[in-house]
This record gives structure tokens, sequence and C-alpha cells, in this order.
């Protein structure tokens, strides 16, 4: 995370890691209008599909859990709960397994997380269709950003699409499509 967060200079954001990477956190900052000025946002956790957590039959993400779990706060932010966020991102960034999986185990692709923060007001997405390498998930996203970053000219399908071309680039098992195709971007970023 701290690898993606330094990858956007010399334009610095907030970052939120282990205790305050909360559930309560981010409903705090929505409340509040904050999370609505962020044009670019980045989970870099577990995510779930629907039913593979106890007690929750939504996909979600996984934060970091409270030491006593409430109604609000769990550890486990839901789509419905998601989908109740006030966003105005340009792009969120979701660098985690599963993110553009279904509601269930037999529906839509993109019906889950993806479709949860098109409607709290996200315009593109970063997801993944299956478990990702976290090595891969970082070099992915660095690269994207850093390849935008250094030209600015170019938009996000075109930083990612140079991003997974130099990860395949250097061999090995990078260059397995296990490491690299489980990306893929939607929406449009436009506001």
């Amino acid at each position: 995370m701290c690898l993606v967060a330094n990858s956007f200079t010399p334009v610095k954001g907030e970052v939120y890691l282990g205790n305050e990477a909360t559930e309560a956190k981010l409903k705090s900052l929505s409340e509040s209008g904050r999370l609505e000025q962020y044009r670019i946002l980045h989970f870099a956790t577990h995510g779930a599909l629907s039913g593979q957590v106890r007690g929750s039959v939504e996909p979600g993400l996984i934060l970091t859990p409270p030491t006593t779990a409430t109604q609000v706060d769990d550890g486990y932010l839901s789509s419905s709960e998601i989908s109740g966020f006030k966003l105005n991102a340009d792009w969120v960034v979701l660098s985690a397994c599963n993110t553009a999986g279904g509601d269930a185990s037999n529906s839509e692709a993109f019906s889950g997380l993806a479709r949860a923060f098109f409607y709290a007001g996200a315009r593109a997405l970063l997801v993944s269709h299956w478990p990702v390498r976290s090595d891969a998930a970082v070099a992915i996203t660095t690269g994207a950003i850093d390849a935008m970053m250094s030209h600015p000219d170019i938009g996000r399908a075109e930083g990612l699409r140079r991003s997974l071309s130099a990860l395949i680039a250097k061999g090995g098992d990078y260059a397995h499509p296990s490491a690299w195709a489980p990306f893929v971007l939607v929406g449009n970023g436009s506001p």
C-alpha cells in the first residue's frame, strides 16, 4: 500500500493502514463528505465473494476488525454498505481477490462489489476476476500509476496496458496469465 501511495508523487493523499483501515473510518469519511472529495481510492485488502465470510451473504472487503464487533463496524465492508457511500471518484482500485465477482455463484460478473462502487459514485474501477498475487497486484497498480504520472496524456486503460506489458516482459511467473490476467478496468472515469 505504501508503494502505491508513494507512486502518486508529487501528489500526496491520505493513507489509512492497520488500526486506521476500518469500516467505521470509511463510514465516517463518507458521512462527513470527505470521502466524496477523493478522486482516487485504493483498497489493498482481501476481497470476499458472497458466502465466503461467515454471517454475510454479500461480497465485501475485509478491513481491520474492531476489538468488539458492532452493527456499525464488524470489520467486513459489505457491498450494500459500500453502495450507501457518497463517492465522486474518478477511479477506485480494488487490489484484492475476486472484486469483479458477482453477488452470488450464479450471478453476472460486476454485480457485486463493482456495482456497489458504481452505485456509490465511482466512475471507473480496477477489479480482479479471481484470486490475485500480492506482488503482481502491487507491480500492476504502481506500474499503471507510474505510467499515467510520467505521461499525463494517457488514460487509465493505456496506463494499465503498459503496466501489464512490463510485468509480462519480466518473464518467469509474471508472464503467466495467472499473475496479470485477473485485472480489468471497467467504466470510463469521466465526470
